[in-house]
């Protein structure tokens, strides 16, 4: 390989193996609120200032060791047979689970929270991540069947589904009006401080 591709390589896989380690643990916490959607309002050295979707202002410490990535669209037709993947879903009409959204995982992410378990993003909603077997492109958009370790689930992905993946990103992604999930704990004081940072590109809401 050349020297100039490995040197592109290697820093992106170095990030992966970190922020799979971080959304291993991060899947098998339970769904509490222990996190924050919103948006950006200021960046003050290693303070920011965010506005939650529910109108709440909240701010948060960056530890020196914050882990932040990239989430970026891409198209239905990157979810193929074989994707490891992650999906918000909630019942359907007919009782067969709808996707609110899929990540799909870099390679070197597969098996990162590999299973199925309750989720906040909406009621009654689940995160499952896991392999795809089949699918099966439909008037609705794409019938999935998914196969993790303790079983399976066969799932709709309307055509109007957001599909994303993860990308590298630093703090320099980090400014006012970006769209974020940042993952937080509450300190005894009573502030937050965060360590893990996902931030949509290109104005991307992050849709987990």
């Amino acid at each position: 390989m050349p020297a100039f591709r490995i040197q592109l390589v290697r820093p992106f896989i170095a990030l992966v193996m970190v922020t799979a380690s971080t959304l291993y643990a991060l899947a098998q916490q339970p769904p509490t609120p222990s996190r924050v959607r919103g948006t950006i309002e200021s960046v003050e050295g290693d303070t920011l200032a965010v506005k939650s979707r529910s109108g709440e202002d909240v701010k948060l410490h960056m530890t020196g060791d914050i882990l932040i990535v990239g989430i970026t669209k891409i198209g239905l037709s990157d979810i193929k047979v074989g994707s490891f993947i992650g999906t918000t879903t909630v019942p359907g009409p007919d009782g067969m689970p709808t996707a609110v959204e899929v990540h799909v995982f870099p390679e070197a992410m597969r098996g990162t929270g590999e299973g199925s378990r309750p989720y906040d993003l909406k009621p009654n909603s689940s995160m499952t991540n896991a392999t795809v077997a089949e699918s099966v492109v439909g008037n609705d958009g794409h019938t999935l069947l998914v196969k993790y370790k303790d079983g399976e689930k066969k799932l709709l992905v309307g055509p109007e589904t957001p599909v994303v993946t993860y990308v590298p990103a630093d703090k320099s992604d980090l400014k006012a009006g970006a769209k974020i999930i940042a993952f937080m704990k509450k300190l005894p004081d009573g502030s937050f401080e965060t360590n893990r940072v996902s931030v949509g590109r290109d104005g991307l809401t992050p849709p987990m």
